[in-house]
């Protein structure tokens, strides 16, 4: 087991600095560009963290401490910010998915009192039963698969220009 509260915290709590600072007064040829049809873009890709901030990670938490295995969380839907968000710039994305990290980084440390919550199970809809440690450990991994994909997503712009280097940048042959 590898998980530690403390360092996972670490993660959390850059990912709204790692996001503004890649992102924020660019071009929207950078935050809208994607991979092709049903694709997400990084105005997506903010506007889903913006929602997971909202409805996945903390009240799942909560519901793990105050409740277990007695119910179920509600379901997250993972493509609500694709029908949001139209009239908002990628840097109120950026504000509103800082300020909303940070409250949930507040009360994640007013929720967990002991590392014995980390074991505590809840009841997930999909896999069944989890554990908090798992749930936090996702939340984390949730965090670094979405800034590379950011990351791939503004990269493959590039592909045809980079011409014969292509070979020797992964990000492109992904």
């Amino acid at each position: 087991m590898k998980f530690q509260i403390d360092e996972a915290i670490e993660i959390l709590e850059r990912t709204p600095t790692v996001l503004s600072n890649l992102l924020f007064g660019l071009s929207n040829s950078w935050t809208v560009c994607d991979e092709g049809e049903a694709t997400w873009n990084a105005f997506d890709v903010i506007g889903h963290l913006i929602e997971g901030e909202k409805y996945n990670w903390i009240p799942r938490i909560e519901i793990i401490i105050s409740k277990g295995e007695t119910e179920t969380f509600p379901v997250f839907d993972r493509f609500s910010q694709l029908h949001q968000n139209t009239e908002k710039t990628i840097e109120q994305l950026l504000n509103e998915f800082t300020e909303l990290r940070m409250n949930s980084l507040e009360r994640l440390g007013s929720l967990i009192n002991s590392p014995i919550d980390l074991g505590k199970m809840g009841l997930h809809p999909e896999f069944g039963s989890v554990k908090l440690r798992e749930q936090l450990s996702t939340w984390v991994a949730h965090d670094l698969d979405h800034i590379s994909q950011i990351a791939r997503v503004m990269a493959k712009r590039y592909t045809e220009d980079v011409g014969p280097w292509k070979a020797y940048l992964r990000i492109l042959n992904q």
